[in-house]
């Protein structure tokens, strides 16, 4: 193994933010507000200095001038992100603390006023004549800011007038920003009365006990489960059929043909494309079907219900402690790449992620970019599952991506959704395959192939679920006005039973499982990305495995682009031609060689 940082134990496996701030301001909780106040006060002061400067005059400027616009307005981006990064970092932690929701707040207000002052720059940019814009983006310097440019371009037919874009900018900090904060408080607080545990345990660590090799374990962890979803379900449906009329009618001014084209927008993603790729895997349920149905052969039973998708179809479901999952992500990236194993040792070393679930902690797992003047941040809720030493690849696949293409930048250091999950599964398949060769028991190797196939189906098949969950969801909202509870619950029992078919029955209490996702409230449309970038990575992975050390300069040339391409320019890097209609067959090829071995494992000890 290689040589890891000093043993620290889960529970102190916490993040330093002060990183983002001033040091000689950052003392305790108060001069932490203190110094994210004067990030914020900077920025305002910079961004009313730029708009004294700039308004009604982007037309007029020249190449030097546009450069010297577009470098003053990432300094200001640096400035306002790194107060908004520890702030919303300190409240995932901790969302229980009302001085941290208070300084989101603050952070959301200050950040909106900044923006408010800047608003013009984006509005005058896209009115430039189309020729004159080409020539400013080729002048010397604006390698920087060229492709950014370019994409803002792109929203001129979607914009509001100014006074319309101001008065929307200033009501977000109430509008979306304040129900998304609101859903996440409301998640965070819900509590699992769990069997054999002394108080309520948070959503995720009940959510962990759906992988018990006992079934009446499940059973009772997934009703405990809906149990506990029950008393703030109708104040999340609120939500939600909040901010499905709120989207509606943002659409509707901002003239998008349905509700998920300014998600396909953002992602540089075509409808055409995005349509395609639904359809692909839509075609493909039968694969997780076909999974579903061995399983439960393996686990002895005539079907699954829901609760028994993840459940460890083996005994080799053991613990892996956060010493051990740690030491074989840091070898497995080191292995691949010297360079991924060095920023890989720095979030440990560095103290840039944090582990442990706890009470009041945001549930899940992210990596956060933050700034290019910074470094990322990885949260997790580690619980000892195989599949938290997996996760913990994924996350840190994130990070090596985002710590590389922080030469870019603030405006292309990050990817689009569609691109943004290639170092993260790649990393996820590094480790997988170190753990498959680790394993010589007939009985592990199954284990972690059903792992692999379940994670598949979780990460393609059941996004595209979830995608089409949102697309009935929105359609829905805006024909029939407000949602039900159970309108809601039949909607998602509808597209996961589409999915599934009758290899798994759909419990009655699953109907309530749409609303701990956060992704339909603050990332609408965010879910099909996830498919999209898995097949995309399954790819390159898969050119990997044939090409060897050989095509590792051109993967990490890929990362550290960050943004500053098009998805297709980026995917052209590794030799991935994503404009081929047939792309995403050849992704879901894989997928199935993965289930085939999967379901030959399976048969050897059925």
């Amino acid at each position: 193994m290689a040589e890891g940082p000093a043993a620290t134990a889960l529970d102190e496996v916490t993040w330093d933010l002060s990183h983002l701030l001033d040091a000689e301001l950052a003392d305790g909780d108060t001069g932490n507000e203190e110094a994210v106040g004067a990030l914020l006060g900077a920025a305002d002061e910079r961004a009313s200095a730029f708009a004294k400067h700039y308004e009604g005059k982007v037309a007029e400027l020249d190449g030097p001038g546009l450069r010297d616009a577009m470098t003053e307005l990432a300094a200001i981006s640096e400035l306002a992100g790194r107060a908004g990064s520890f702030a919303h970092l300190r409240f995932a932690a901790d969302t229980e603390t009302p001085a941290n929701g208070a300084l989101v707040q603050m952070v959301s207000e200050g950040a909106t006023a900044i923006q408010t002052k800047l608003l013009f720059f984006e509005l005058e940019w896209v009115e430039v004549d189309d020729a004159r814009a080409e020539e400013l983006l080729a002048a010397d310097g604006m390698e920087f800011a060229a492709h950014y440019l370019r994409m803002e371009r792109r929203y001129r037919p979607h914009l509001l007038s100014k006074p319309e874009e101001t008065i929307s900018t200033e009501l977000s900090v109430t509008g979306r920003g304040a129900w998304t904060r609101l859903f996440d408080e409301l998640t965070s607080a819900i509590r699992v009365d769990l069997d054999g545990a002394e108080e309520a345990q948070p959503l995720d660590v009940a959510l962990s006990k759906l992988f018990d090799p006992d079934r009446e374990q499940r059973r009772r962890a997934a009703a405990a489960v809906t149990d506990a979803l029950e008393p703030g379900l109708r104040t999340r449906a609120y939500v939600f059929n909040t901010l499905l009329h709120d989207k509606a009618v943002k659409d509707r001014l901002r003239r998008y043909p349905h509700w998920l084209a300014s998600r396909n927008l953002s992602n540089e993603a075509s409808d055409e494309s995005v349509q395609a790729l639904v359809e692909a895997v839509k075609g493909r349920y039968g694969l997780a079907r076909r999974w579903y149905e061995t399983k439960a052969r393996l686990l002895g039973l005539d079907s699954l219900a829901d609760y028994d998708r993840m459940a460890a179809v083996t005994e080799d479901d053991v613990e892996i402690p956060w010493e051990q999952g740690r030491e074989l992500v840091l070898d497995s990236f080191g292995s691949f790449s010297e360079q991924a194993g060095d920023v890989a040792r720095r979030f440990f070393e560095e103290r840039w992620i944090d582990a442990p679930p706890t009470p009041s902690k945001r549930g899940g797992a992210f990596s956060a970019s933050t700034v290019p003047s910074v470094h990322p941040y990885v949260m997790l809720n580690y619980t000892g599952r195989r599949r938290d030493v997996l996760t913990l690849a994924h996350e840190l696949g994130h990070g090596l991506h985002q710590t590389l293409a922080r030469e870019q930048g603030v405006f292309h250091q990050d990817t689009p959704l569609t691109v943004a999950e290639t170092a993260s599964v790649f990393a996820e398949e590094i480790v997988f395959g170190r753990l498959l060769a680790e394993s010589d028991d007939p009985g592990s190797r199954l284990g972690l192939l059903a792992e692999a196939v379940e994670g598949q189906i979780a990460t393609v098949f059941r996004q595209i679920a979830m995608n089409q969950f949102e697309d009935r969801v929105h359609t829905a909202r805006r024909g029939e006005g407000e949602l039900s509870v159970e309108r809601i619950g039949e909607l998602w029992h509808e597209t996961q039973e589409e999915l599934l078919g009758e290899s798994v029955e759909i419990t009655d209490g699953y109907r309530s499982w749409w609303s701990y996702v956060p992704h339909f409230i603050g990332s609408p449309g965010y879910v099909y990305a996830y498919a999209y970038g898995q097949l995309l990575a399954l790819s390159v992975y898969r050119l990997y495995t044939e090409r060897g050390n050989e095509m590792v300069p051109s993967y990490l040339e890929l990362l550290a682009a960050g943004g500053s391409r098009s998805p297709e320019e980026l995917g052209q890097i590794v030799g991935v031609d994503l404009t081929d209609p047939g792309f995403w067959d050849s992704g879901l090829a894989l997928v199935e060689w993965q289930v085939d071995q999967a379901v030959a494992a399976a048969e050897a000890v059925i």
